[in-house]
């Protein structure tokens, strides 16, 4: 068991779907499968897609997320098709502009095995492929077997819903920006609610973690992205994520991206300058200057478990120091939040209090519809 980061969060001994290898590998023989994966797919310290081929599993193909099979890929980069280099297995991209398994991908296929770590986070993007494989099979009639993780951020759900004028690959469902889901909890909320293509609903199984709740602290073993090296960027990320849609650095370029907020104009008692990283980011925004602002790695945690929200506070703070207008926010900050509201809300001078109430109607519709699809116990 890891040490813990998060006051007031349990401490559990957790094993993952893809762990539970004597529950899923027996119903995986005599099958020709698809797996979908990433550098988070793992049993212990090996990849999934190794496990099943030791195993005798019939793997065809492997589909990729963003970012890459074994994490080639920094963010919104295109990741070509290829072959993997340990097995030889044909990689698929589902990125770009191929992000929908086509019939050809699942051409003589018997299932799609589903095992990525999501961070319980509307606009990334692991939850918009889920969707959209599930699409694919429901077309073609092929059953769905998801492996699931825990939600390291599952333990609250806040933000403004999602607008459908702003449907986008980082906001497709109407769900706030923290939903408070795992992802085989989503996958359940995606069919039940018919929010596939045509109202379909795909063939759908789900292997459940053991030993979590969603008030269960659990640190990712493997970095889910190249910009979320550590547990505190994960906690961090729901609130900072919001900045990729301004003026305003998170620290992309540096040993600490999401973790940290500032800009060249703005005053603070922190700087960082950042750099190109490659393969983490290429071409950092505010490259080479040296940004002001604060340093959230020691307190923002402990700001976030003292009320588990969103922190409106960073965001307006920033606004305000930068004397902006108009100029503060750049046209991804709507499709961020899923919403123009609020940019809105912000540019009127609104307190957090003020832009949360707002949202109160919305999340509590929310929840009451979350509430069906959750398979383990918590908030």
């Amino acid at each position: 068991m890891q040490a813990q980061l998060f006051p007031g969060l349990k401490q559990s001994v957790i094993r993952c779907g893809a762990d539970r290898t004597e529950v899923y590998l027996p119903l995986l023989h005599g099958k020709n499968i698809v797996l979908v994966a990433n550098p988070t797919s793992r049993v212990g310290k090996v990849h999934l897609l190794d496990t099943l081929i030791h195993s005798d599993i019939s793997v065809k193909r492997v589909f990729a997320p963003e970012h890459g099979f074994r994490g080639e890929g920094e963010a919104g980069a295109k990741i070509q098709d290829n072959l993997d280099p340990v097995t030889g297995i044909p990689v698929v991209s589902l990125y770009g502009n191929h992000k929908k398994p086509t019939p050809e991908d699942l051409k003589g296929i018997d299932l799609v095995v589903f095992d990525i770590q999501d961070v319980g986070v509307r606009f990334y993007t692991y939850i918009s492929t889920l969707h959209l494989v599930m699409e694919a099979c429901a077309s073609a009639k092929i059953p769905v077997m998801v492996l699931d993780r825990p939600n390291p951020n599952g333990f609250y759900t806040d933000g403004p819903i999602w607008d459908p004028a702003f449907k986008s690959f980082v906001g497709m469902h109407p769900v706030p920006v923290v939903h408070g889901m795992t992802i085989g909890e989503y996958a359940g909320m995606i069919n039940g609610e018919h929010w596939l293509e045509g109202g379909l609903q795909c063939e759908l199984s789900v292997i459940r973690s053991t030993g979590y709740d969603h008030q269960t602290e659990y640190i990712l073993p493997v970095k889910p992205s190249p910009n979320l090296p550590n547990q505190t960027s994960v906690y961090l990320y729901p609130t900072l994520c919001f900045f990729e849609g301004s003026v305003v650095s998170i620290g992309r370029g540096t040993s600490f991206p999401f973790q940290v907020y500032g800009h060249p104009d703005m005053a603070g008692d922190f700087s960082f300058t950042p750099k190109s990283i490659p393969g983490v980011s290429l071409h950092p925004f505010h490259e080479n200057k040296e940004c002001h602002g604060k340093d959230l790695r020691l307190n923002g945690i402990s700001e976030i478990s003292q009320k588990p929200e969103l922190k409106l506070e960073w965001i307006i703070d920033a606004y305000k120091k930068l004397n902006s207008t108009s100029s503060f926010f750049i046209g991804y900050f709507d499709t961020l939040a899923g919403t123009d509201q609020l940019r809105i809300q912000i540019g009127k001078g609104l307190s957090p209090e003020e832009i949360r109430l707002t949202w109160e109607p919305g999340l509590k519709k929310y929840r009451d519809m979350r509430s069906k699809y959750l398979l383990y116990p918590g908030n």
